[in-house]
């Protein structure tokens, strides 16, 4: 507690600005009563370099719309490399087709300039679009700083998502340049992804310049794309790096998130708005100390990337791995652990889940001695994953649940260094953060009732905008449309009189999978794709200890079955069009799916059911098409409750 970046922060506050705090609790919720004095403070005390100085921190309180440092200018990736020590280690990486190896300040600065100079050469400047099929190594790292650094706007998918899912991002985006790799390895595995970056030249005709990375091959066949160049034929090696000057809201970068409904939502958040959330979260909750090296378990595809870039506005270091994590065996990260020296693992949940059912013994033949922390996202840890993470990896651990999104590339509650960690809880709510729970009249609830996530005051990462939402509809629409100028997130907490709090899953109908956010709109369109299945419907029920249970249910065409052939292309479909997370765990045959009588899927009373909740307080039949179809529903939950 003594050595915490929070600790030293807080008495800065005290002996600079007269602010004195006694406990976070009280330094919460003096950020929140206090929200624009809080937010100075941090770009005071972490020494943003403006040029041009800011008029106001908050130009508005409006959300949407809330108007963060007006008339600053500033970079983020300037930030990122300003007082870099060249020899000094900024990051290692390893994958299945590459063995652990370091990049030091003055390689990743090297590789960004010289990346920098071939999108120069290219013709991308300020507000241009860069996308990138690229997976978790250091190249995709030094390509996003290389766009910051131009005031060019990047956006990224990893390359195991099919082709219809990146063309539903980045086509609505109109992007100038494509990076991309070759292939990859997956479980053992090569996956050739030339074939699918043929098609994206075609269906993304605003791309003027293809690059390739080889990373499956040495000398890749690019025979079959239009105008690709080499990686190493692209970027211009010797030129120096500089740094852009753009407005604090200028676009960093384009995030997805899918809704139930339509195109996934291209998030477009700010330069500035990342870069003050990012210096908070990664100091003052992360706690990242000169010597620290950060390891979380992520793809390109996920909002942690983003959140794992954002160590290097740390002292600290990044371990990156790309490969899948339980090949050989689920040892595989804890061996890179050792091998890195990695002070915090960081995972989704269902790793852990994983690593308990298997067996896993983290401790046992490898040296973990530097390890002090362990993070978990994606989806809520269970008791057993603290459990197991004190039993086995080490009691002296500081173990952190965190609970966040995409729509703000951060966390609203989680680890806090100077608090103590309750079983089964998410320690606290996140400085600057006024995250509330709700209940359907927009009142507070108290200490042990579950209601709505809200967030009542604006944060500085609330998207500026939608991409292509010219009147601000479709933004409104997806957090504003329940509580009017009140942020609703979609999940379902509940807080406790100490103040920690517990992520109950979603309250919509949003597949949360490995920590990718996927639409059901997007998974019914690859399923109703084939010719035998005329109606569908898929929901994730929470599942203790786990990701949860994800079951597909469908009608079929008359005459058609539900053999094994048909269940391999739904899960083949599902693959290579959504995500190999977003395969349903079961296909089951039902008469009819639950309509209203406006013909809307009732997923969330589905849902709701298969959770246990009486189907007359879950949705009301007369409201349906047919109030029958829900009978199926109350059969299956009782044989998933047998």
């Amino acid at each position: 507690m003594a050595g915490a970046n929070l600790t030293a922060y807080a008495a800065w506050l005290a002996h600079e600005k007269g602010v004195v705090t006694e406990g976070y609790d009280a330094l919460w919720r003096w950020s929140i009563d206090e929200l624009e004095a809080f937010w100075a403070s941090i770009w005071e005390y972490f020494d943003v370099i403006g040029h041009t100085p800011y008029e106001q921190v908050l130009g508005g309180r409006s959300m949407p719309g809330a108007q963060w440092f007006t008339g600053s200018t500033l970079n983020y990736a300037e930030h990122v490399f300003r007082g870099r020590d060249e020899d000094a280690l900024a990051l290692q990486h390893a994958s299945e087709l590459r063995e652990l190896a370091p990049w030091t300040w003055g390689e990743l600065r090297a590789q960004t300039a010289a990346i920098a100079a071939g999108l120069r050469a290219a013709g991308i400047g300020e507000g241009d679009r860069v996308v990138a099929y690229l997976p978790n190594i250091p190249e995709a790292i030094a390509a996003f700083l290389a766009c910051a650094s131009l005031g060019a706007t990047w956006s990224s998918c990893s390359p195991d998502f099919g082709a219809r899912t990146v063309v539903d991002r980045f086509a609505q985006i109109e992007p100038t340049v494509l990076l991309a790799v070759d292939g990859y390895r997956y479980g053992g595995k090569d996956f050739d992804r030339t074939g699918v970056l043929a098609g994206l030249q075609e269906a993304l005709p605003t791309v003027r310049t293809t690059v390739v990375l080889p990373y499956l091959a040495a000398a890749p066949d690019l025979s079959g794309l239009r105008d690709a160049l080499l990686w190493d034929d692209f970027v211009r090696a010797g030129e120096p790096l500089s740094f852009t000057p753009v407005p604090f809201d200028h676009p960093l970068w384009v995030l997805y998130s899918s809704g139930t409904t339509g195109l996934p939502k291209p998030i477009v958040q700010s330069q500035g708005g990342i870069l003050l959330e990012q210096l908070k979260k990664l100091h003052l909750h992360l706690d990242a100390h000169e010597g620290d090296r950060v390891l979380w378990f992520t793809t390109t595809g996920w909002m942690m990337w983003n959140f794992l870039v954002g160590v290097l506005l740390t002292p600290a270091s990044v371990v990156l791995y790309d490969g899948n994590p339980g090949t050989p065996s689920l040892d595989r990260l804890w061996d890179l652990a050792a091998e890195a020296g990695v002070t915090t693992f960081g995972t989704g949940a269902a790793f852990i889940a994983s690593c308990l059912k298997a067996g896993v013994e983290p401790g046992e033949g490898r040296d973990l001695s530097r390890l002090t922390a362990v993070g978990a996202t994606g989806s809520p840890l269970s008791p057993e994953g603290f459990r197991w993470v004190y039993e086995h990896v080490g009691a002296d651990t500081w173990l952190f649940s965190t609970s966040g999104g995409t729509d703000v590339c951060t966390a609203f509650v989680g680890g806090v260094p100077t608090e103590p960690v309750y079983l089964g809880e998410l320690q606290a709510r996140s400085l600057g953060c006024d995250v509330q729970a709700w209940d359907e009249e927009g009142r507070e609830v108290g200490p042990g009732v579950v209601g709505e996530l809200v967030i009542t005051q604006p944060m500085p990462s609330m998207p500026v905008f939608f991409w292509g939402d010219a009147d601000g509809s479709r933004y409104h629409d997806s957090y504003f449309a329940m509580y009017p100028g009140v942020w609703r997130h979609g999940d379902w907490i509940e807080f406790s009189e100490r103040g920690t709090a517990v992520i109950h899953g979603r309250s919509d109908s949003t597949i949360n999978r490995g920590g990718i956010r996927m639409g059901t709109a997007e998974i019914y369109a690859a399923v109703l794709g084939i010719d035998e299945i005329l109606d569908a419907l898929i929901v994730d029920v929470p599942k203790e200890g786990t990701e949860g249970f994800m079951p597909l249910f469908v009608v079929l065409r008359e005459g058609a079955e539900l053999d094994e052939d048909l269940v391999r292309r739904i899960a083949r479909r599902v693959r290579e069009d959504c995500s190999p997370r977003h395969v349903p765990d079961v296909v089951e045959v039902v008469a009819q799916i639950p309509r209203t009588l406006s013909g809307k899927v009732l997923e969330v009373p589905v849902k709701r059911i298969l959770m246990g909740q009486p189907a007359d307080q879950a949705a009301s039949r007369d409201s349906l098409a047919d109030p029958a179809s829900l009978d199926w529903v109350v059969d299956y939950a009782q044989r998933l409750r047998a």
